[in-house]
């Protein structure tokens, strides 16, 4: 049993398995078997986004079957048909996600593809890392997945094409309407989100 996280071998590649043993309080992530280790505490700024973004989707979806999830809860992306915990090699912890598909719901977390991820940049956030998860993102089929930059105060969105290829949109900025192509009837008022 894993119970430090200096046990852990950041060369070698891991399993959703192998990941279910760690009995460790620091946060990470799994992109193709590789460890990622997540900051302890976001800055307040990103939670500032990442709550004001959560009320939007929780009064879009009230009504709505889909569910919202934020982190911590564990998004299990497998390769084609390979789902079981010893072929998982992916284990995301988007800041939100929407996932409309219920029967991929179980009590760990989601298993599959959620139809809307948010990614909420921080300092920590590495370029490498954000390639990595752009590119499981599009390979698992997400339909669309925004990336937010506190920061900056816009967002960019990117959209999956019937090729299963992902296709940003012109970045969107405070003080302008964020649309969503999946939900059409959600509009983010972009203000509000980066008002402090």
């Amino acid at each position: 049993m894993i119970t430090s996280f200096d046990q852990l071998d950041l060369t070698k590649q891991y399993t959703y398995a192998d990941y279910l043993k760690w009995q460790f309080k620091e946060r990470l992530e799994l992109i193709r078997g590789y460890i990622y280790k997540m900051s302890p505490a976001p800055s307040r700024r990103h939670q500032e986004v990442v709550f004001n973004l959560s009320g939007f989707i929780w009064s879009h979806l009230k009504s709505n079957p889909c569910r919202a999830y934020a982190a911590p809860f564990d998004v299990r992306l497998p390769i084609k048909d390979k789902k079981s915990n010893q072929e998982i090699t992916t284990v995301l912890q988007p800041d939100l996600c929407v996932v409309c598909d219920l029967s991929k719901l179980d009590d760990r977390g989601c298993l599959g593809a959620p139809d809307l991820v948010i990614e909420v940049l921080s300092p920590g956030n590495t370029s490498k890392e954000m390639n990595h998860k752009y590119n499981v993102y599009e390979e698992c089929g997400v339909r669309e997945y925004w990336v937010v930059y506190p920061d900056y105060e816009h967002v960019i969105v990117y959209l999956l094409d019937q090729d299963g290829k992902f296709v940003g949109q012109h970045p969107k900025n405070i003080g302008e309407i964020l649309q969503s192509a999946v939900f059409p009837d959600l509009a983010v008022n972009l203000s509000e989100i980066f008002a402090e």
